[in-house]
């Protein structure tokens, strides 16, 4: 009798180009303060990846929950990390990007935990019933990519301006233009996040509720 070999999904597509993202963001995280162009470029590469390595598991038909959980980790570090970095470049306004990092941090961290508790497959499988934007966000992958590409777009841009305002345009550097144009898209992202909480904490009451029950018919 032929022994199945077990699969090893540590070695997925996928999985491999989540490691790939992870040593690009290594590297940008050493060049953040010291050369711009190397940290944004390996920032810029490790974020687009986060699209690919999605298309990647379909086709190959080789989506895991250790590879989502990655993909998940990859890019709350990442935005973490530059949003250190932008406290650090613009101490005036350190409160907003601390605040920007626990909001995005903990109502993350709650949805998932909540998602994996009820056991979803995904950070992503949504009931549709629970919020009509969060259906559009996550079912819809062109919204999806705006609002994750806008986000990312304003707090790199607020990056390099502390090194260069960038091409001239009209009189007003586009650096400057991409800010003020994907400031608006980061914050309904942080409205996203925060509505994450609400959800997950709901979610999360109906499952302490059940237990409850559970128990109390044990004792009765």
């Amino acid at each position: 009798m032929t022994e199945k070999i077990e699969e090893n999904i540590f070695l997925f597509v996928p999985n491999l180009i989540g490691y790939a993202r992870i040593i690009l963001a290594f590297i940008s995280f050493y060049y953040l303060s010291t050369n711009y162009i190397i940290a944004l470029v390996c920032y810029t590469i490790s974020a687009l990846l986060d699209a690919i390595d999605g298309y990647a598991a379909r086709y190959f038909n080789q989506g895991t929950k250790f590879g989502a959980m990655l993909d998940q980790l990859t890019d709350r570090c990442g935005t973490m990390c530059l949003c250190a970095v932008l406290a650090h470049l613009y101490p005036s306004h350190m409160f907003w990007y601390l605040l920007s990092m626990c909001i995005d941090i903990s109502c993350h961290w709650m949805y998932l935990h909540t998602s994996i508790l009820q056991g979803k497959s995904s950070h992503k499988f949504i009931d549709m019933s629970e919020s009509k934007i969060m259906s559009l966000y996550y079912t819809n992958r062109t919204v999806l990519f705006f609002m994750c590409a806008g986000n990312e777009c304003f707090y790199l841009a607020r990056y390099i301006l502390f090194f260069t305002p960038g091409p001239i345009i009209f009189g007003v550097p586009i650096i400057s233009m991409i800010q003020y144009f994907s400031l608006p898209v980061a914050v309904v992202k942080s409205g996203i996040s925060l509505l994450h909480l609400v959800v997950a904490c709901k979610n999360l009451s109906i499952i302490d509720c059940n237990e409850r029950k559970k128990i109390t018919k044990k004792i009765e």
